[in-house]
């Protein structure tokens, strides 16, 4: 089944779409596809791309479960189970919110460190294969496009409304 999965993927990943978000989705499930790969051929204990997701909003900051569940789009539910399927691996601890006593806050273990270091390396290894299959030039300018301040979302409808 997983290889199935994983021709379906690259299938899509030479899609085009006249849609942009498209197109990102499918650069994100490449990147993602790629890691949980290179990492599992490393001899890491695999996860879910929902997983995979989830542990990248950590990465970029974002500790709070009830924010975890919007950005990810799932239940407190389904971000409970999630959390604790991680624990159980080890890779994160969930702690009580000092601040706040009904919210949890999420940060990796310890013993996590030495994936992240590896996912860390292989994230590298794919911009630099990215970089050679589409050029320094394009690669530099879609990380530019990426890391450029977007603003906030807009109200396609408020702005309508004027």
């Amino acid at each position: 089944m997983a290889l199935h999965r994983g021709r379906h993927a690259r299938k899509n990943a030479r899609m085009k779409s006249p849609r942009l978000m498209i197109n990102l989705l499918t650069a994100v499930y490449w990147f993602d596809e790629a890691l949980r790969a290179s990492l599992r051929s490393g001899g890491w204990d695999t996860v879910t791309r929902a997983q995979s997701l989830l542990l990248a909003n950590i990465t970029a900051g974002e500790h709070r479960a009830t924010r975890l569940a919007r950005n990810l789009g799932v239940s407190r539910q389904a971000i409970s189970q999630m959390l604790a399927e991680l624990e159980a691996k080890g890779l994160i601890e969930v702690t009580v919110d000092p601040s706040d006593r009904r919210a949890r806050i999420v940060n990796f273990s310890t013993r996590s460190g030495a994936l992240r270091d590896a996912a860390h390396q292989n994230l590298s290894r794919l911009e630099a294969v990215l970089r050679e299959r589409l050029g320094a030039r394009r690669f530099e300018g879609l990380s530019e496009a990426l890391m450029a301040e977007w603003g906030d979302p807009p109200d396609l409808n408020e702005k309508a409304a004027r």
